[in-house]
């Protein structure tokens, strides 16, 4: 019951537990790590309007104080370039490394992740971990503020 509560709150994108593998049987240990890694990246990105809300009247304060430059403001622009770097660097580190693994994949008999979009997926959760990390993070620094 939980889980399919948790399936009608969450994106497309993130609906991928209790799916069956290709053998009719259940998921792989790395499968269903990486339905969790999907999922708790889901859970904290959707922190982000909660974030926003919280962020905006210190960013307001600052705005209207004699201070010459916003500390909340100058965080928040540097947490998102370095997100943004760690992302880009995580998502191609696992791009180079499906594509490192296609002969072998091929040879074996395997469909290659880099054809069949498992390699799309998990490049896509690789990218954006670092901004759900980052939004976790604010999230939890500015609740305790309030």
């Amino acid at each position: 019951m939980k889980a399919a509560i948790l399936q009608e709150q969450t994106p497309d994108c993130c609906v991928l537990a209790e799916q069956p593998g290709p053998d009719g049987g259940t998921m792989s240990t790395r499968k269903k790590r990486h339905t969790q890694n999907a999922f708790s990246l889901c859970g904290d990105l959707m922190l982000a309007p909660a974030v926003v809300a919280m962020r905006l009247p210190l960013i307001a304060l600052d705005a209207s104080s004699r201070a010459p430059k916003g500390i909340e403001a100058m965080l928040a622009v540097n947490e998102k370039a370095l997100a943004f770097a760690e992302g880009m660097a995580a998502a191609q580190l696992v791009i180079l490394r499906s594509a490192l693994r296609f002969w072998p994949e091929v040879l074996s008999g395997r469909s290659p992740s880099f054809l069949s979009g498992g390699a799309l997926k998990e490049s896509m959760v690789a990218a954006l971990k670092p901004a759900g990390r980052r939004v976790r993070t604010n999230f939890n620094r500015l609740s305790k503020l309030s």
